[in-house]
């Protein structure tokens, strides 16, 4: 048992951080000159908080489905809406940093923040732990939503 919660652990963390890696590119590969030259709100944060922050966060989203996935017998339906939710994460920094599309990474944003709220509920209904650790990145995506507005208005 224990060998397989560990596997389950290895697969969830691969498939989230991997999300992780292809926004990671797109942005490193993507992002300079245009985002420099873009009129920012003063609440915008350091570039260096970035990767501290996204680290967490998708450690704490492998931490929650892999609770959720154990806690509630292998439900394949909320790992399905977890990868789906992966898709819209990832698809954000490509569609604003690759295509530097802001209107469209703002309803990208829009998608992914429902989903999130989605998997919120039903990890409170499965494993009280996996809720918890989802509220730091709901908070972070509404606040990237803000950011993400601002660009919009101020470009």
């Amino acid at each position: 048992m224990l060998k397989n919660k560990f596997i389950s652990f290895m697969l969830f963390a691969i498939a989230t951080y991997s999300a992780s890696f292809i926004g990671g590119i797109s942005t490193i590969n993507s992002k300079e000159p245009w985002y420099s030259s873009l009129n920012k709100s003063f609440l915008t944060p350091p570039d260096w908080i970035f990767a501290p922050v996204w680290t967490t966060l998708y450690l704490f989203m492998t931490i929650a489905i892999w609770l959720a996935w154990h806690k509630n017998y292998k439900n394949l339906n909320i790992v399905l809406i977890y990868f789906i939710h992966l898709l819209f994460n990832t698809t954000w920094s490509i569609v604003f940093f690759v295509f530097h599309n802001i209107s469209l990474a703002l309803v990208n944003l829009i998608v992914l923040i429902l989903l999130i709220v989605i998997l919120t509920v039903k990890f409170k209904q499965i494993s009280i732990m996996s809720y918890y650790l989802m509220i730091p990145y709901l908070l972070w995506s509404s606040y990237a939503l803000i950011l993400n507005a601002t660009l919009l208005y101020l470009n």
